[in-house]
């Protein structure tokens, strides 16, 4: 493995290894950030407005880091080994999403996700060549594990109801500080109490949890020196409580499957101590958990909580565990080396502890969920264990997500729908109401990102990363072996846990990915590929401009884009606190002059041009408004909210058409949603009313069929819904409402099919009489079961005792003629 040496100025390490002192701006700038990130909530990519700066920020620090890269590494860009060519490779990841940009549902987020995806480039570099130095390694992984159990230690804090300590600390670099407390760091739920930590999300926490304790127990097995090995192991069991707290499936269901992976990696002696370590932690966790959970739960549900008592708990038994884990160190590791020594020596020796453990996997399991051992846990973790089956909600409702996902890819095949797609549009291809802006696997998810092009892109990358990575590591001597280990296990951890959750949407997290395949590409077995025409002075200058241009170009797009978020954060502000109009209207027009597509500016300012054109009825205002949506939804034609905001302005004005056209056009885009439905049956009752008094007969019936497909729509819908399995919940609301019933019965009706038109108002019948809408529908239905030969004689007698007027309603409408 290659160590490069930078500068003239160089600071000897430990190991013999120079560092030169261009390295340290890097180095540090790299740690800082690792630092800062996931106390900005993870970082989370996601689609609301305070979101977005600190992605941006993210975006802009990693483009500076990379300008640190292109001075530190000048004159090592060489493109002489495979691994050299990787930092190449990893350009083809934005490009992919670049390309997406072509047929994006959304250029907005499409854009976003391109700039993320040029971080996470960056950050694969920097980290491809910075850790083939052994001492920046060094530095980077107990930096990266520092981080980690600090983020432990603060979920905890949390838990116990020292929050507002703990967030007073970090509040100073974070927005999630609110109200002195860090947001969401322990979730309310149906569930109860459910600990997320800095995530904000408790499942992915989980999978950071679980990356990190097998972290932990790899440094414990690692480590020679007895402190190093105390330290690990104390957090042993605040790791094991944590993942307990988060209350998360996913976790334990993974967490053994990444266990036995790992275990193939190891020789017998370690594998025996990783079983040995992950016992010991369990039961010791076990032995608190109750406690511990209970203390939890009675504060974050408002009841009085003893910290202390809490904090002794822990404290007392991950001691303990520090204790015995250096024991075992000392005195018994030795031993098994030496009695393993000849069974290591076996073929396929360190396939048995393995297969051995499925099965120990399996019979726990069994014991778990069925059986009264789940009595052990906490109230709630047994639960939640106990609903661990095939047929639980959650896993139908993710199962659902990816066939929905996969009608998305056969729309858009080749280059996907682009960045941030499935929020836009998985409403058009859902299977159920469900509202998720998320699709629960990094794979679907990508898919529909970048389509098979994209995702060819990756896999490849991956695949050929891993592979390169264990074939050296099945070569290297234990001590090679141990010094890129970490990265590996981080990012199967967090890759395996991401094939059924969103945790690569975490920007936090998918650095992380990309850090740790930067460090296993540094630790791969890497061989000398065929020069190029063009000399190594070329390829440098080359690679050297391209990588200096697309971070200036980055910095510049992110630094406007931090502007315009803040442009509209400050108009929202405003719109709250101010009643001076052109004070509202400055900062929107900022933003939108820095971003012309940024939807919480064109909703916002949208409010406030409406405002101003429903109190002066000038047309101005109208006519901008009119504008700024119509440009908006060019580039965003998936936007509800932009829609409805449309279909308000084109109310206010009486443009009543109009805002039925947007319904109707754009009723595919939402199958599901249930408002839609009722706001387009009624406007096609009314327009085509209108229509009927103006004797335009055609323009009736292109009404009225209009709103009647709706309507079936609706009924197919409902029908459909009932075939779901019986553990998946519906979702949302999505059934025939008596508004729906009344309008598309009236337009049966004025289509002079009596009969169709009381099958659909006995739909929407009520009991409740007094009701006006439902007096109305019995008073229509009664009409069409008169006309159509009917007669409902109990229901006419209640409604004329109710109201002896109906009776001259219902008369008038029998003889009504159209």
């Amino acid at each position: 493995m290659s160590n490069p040496v930078y500068g003239k100025k160089t600071a000897t390490s430990r190991n013999g290894e120079n560092l030169p002192a261009a390295l340290w701006v890097l180095l540090i700038g790299l740690i800082a950030f690792l630092v800062w990130a996931p106390f900005q909530a993870g970082v989370f990519n996601g689609l609301a407005l305070n979101f977005e700066k600190p992605m941006f920020w993210s975006v802009f620090i990693g483009s500076l880091l990379m300008l640190a890269w292109v001075a530190a590494y000048f004159k090592q860009i060489k493109l002489n080994e495979q691994r050299d060519w990787l930092a190449v490779w990893v350009l083809l990841i934005p490009i992919t999403y670049c390309l997406a940009l072509i047929s994006a549902a959304s250029h907005y987020f499409a854009m976003n996700m391109v700039l993320i995806q040029c971080l996470y480039a960056m950050v694969f570099i920097i980290g491809l060549y910075l850790l083939q130095n052994r001492q920046a390694n060094s530095i980077i992984e107990t930096s990266i594990v520092t981080v980690a159990y600090l983020i432990v230690m603060f979920g905890l804090l949390n838990w116990l109801g020292q929050g507002r300590t703990v967030s007073a600390m970090v509040g100073w670099f974070t927005k999630w500080v609110i109200n002195g407390q860090y947001k969401q760091a322990v979730w309310v739920d149906s569930n109860g109490p459910r600990l997320a930590s800095v995530f904000q999300y408790p499942n992915t926490y989980a999978a950071f949890l679980m990356a990190f304790f097998f972290v932990a127990v790899f440094a414990i097995t690692r480590s020679k020196k007895w402190y190093s090995q105390a330290i690990h192991a104390f957090m042993l069991v605040p790791i094991v409580l944590s993942i307990l707290l988060t209350l998360s499936r996913g976790g334990l269901v993974f967490l053994p499957v990444v266990f036995v992976i790992l275990l193939l990696f190891l020789k017998p002696a370690k594998q025996i101590l990783w079983i040995m370590y992950c016992l010991i932690a369990g039961v010791a966790t076990i032995a608190i958990a109750k406690p511990v959970t209970d203390l939890g739960q009675q504060f974050h549900l408002g009841q009085i909580g003893d910290p202390a008592k809490g904090w002794g708990y822990i404290l007392v038994v991950s001691a303990l565990v520090a204790v015995i884990a250096w024991l075992i160190q000392r005195f018994v590791a030795p031993k098994l080396e030496q009695v393993t020594e000849r069974w290591s020596a076996k073929k396929l020796a360190s396939l048995w502890l393995p297969l051995i453990s499925v099965v120990a996997v399996v019979v726990l399991a069994v014991l778990l969920l069925g059986t009264n051992l789940k009595n052990v846990l906490p109230g709630n973790i047994g639960q939640r264990l106990e609903n661990i089956n095939m047929q639980q909600h959650s896993l139908l409702e993710r199962l659902t997500f990816y066939k929905d996902a996969v009608k998305v890819i056969k729309d858009y095949p080749v280059v996907g729908a682009g960045g941030g797609a499935w929020a836009n549009i998985f409403e058009k291809y859902q299977n159920n109401p469900y509202s998720s802006r998320q699709a629960h696997s990094f794979i679907m998810q990508y898919l529909v990102e970048t389509g098979i092009l994209g995702f060819i892109v990756l896999v490849a990358f991956l695949a050929y990363i891993f592979y390169k990575y264990i074939r050296g590591y099945i070569r290297a001597d234990e001590t090679k072996r141990n010094d890129y280990f970490v990265y590996f296990i981080v990012v199967l951890s967090l890759l395996i846990h991401s094939l059924m959750d969103f945790n690569m949407s975490y920007i936090y997290i998918s650095m992380l990915v990309f850090l740790g395949l930067g460090g296993m590409a540094a630790a791969m077995d890497s061989k000398p590929v065929k020069r190029l025409t063009i000399k190594p002075s070329g390829i440098r200058a080359l690679y050297s401009a391209v990588m200096v241009v697309g971070s200036l170009i980055l910095i510049f797009v992110s630094a406007i884009y931090i502007q315009a978020s803040g442009a509209a954060e400050k108009g929202i502000t405003l719109i709250r606190t101010s009643s001076d109009f052109q004070a509202i209207q400055a900062p929107f027009v900022e933003a939108l002059k820095k971003r012309a597509d940024q939807p919480d500016a064109v909703l916002n300012y949208n409010v406030v041009l409406r405002a101003g054109y429903e109190q002066t009825k000038d047309e101005a205002f109208y006519e901008q408004d009119l504008k700024l949506l119509t440009d908006a939804l060019k580039k965003d034609s998936f936007n509800k909210s932009m829609y409805n905001q449309l279909i308000t302005l084109y109310e206010s004005k009486g443009e009543y058409d109009k805002a039925y056209e947007v319904l109707k056009d754009n009723a595919h885009r939402y199958v599901y949603d249930q408002d839609w439905y009722e706001k387009l049956i009624a406007q096609s009752f009314e327009l085509g009313h209108q229509a009927l008094g103006k004797a335009a007969a055609d323009q009736k019936d292109k009404y009225f069929r209009s709103g009647l497909a709706a309507y079936q729509h609706v009924v197919d819908g409902v029908e459909h819904l009932k075939t779901l399995p019986k553990g998946q919940m519906q979702g949302g609301a999505f059934a025939v409402t008596p508004t729906m019933a009344l309008n598309a019965g009236k337009m049966q009706y004025m289509m002079n099919q009596p009969a169709e038109a009381a099958a659909i108002l006995k739909q929407g019948l009520g009991p409740d009489l007094n009701d006006s809408t439902n007096k109305e529908i019995a008073s229509w239905y009664l009409a069409a079961l008169q006309k159509s030969g009917g007669n409902d004689q109990a229901l006419y007698d209640q409604l004329i005792q109710l109201d002896p007027s109906e009776k001259e309603t219902i008369d008038n409408l029998v003889m009504l003629n159209f």
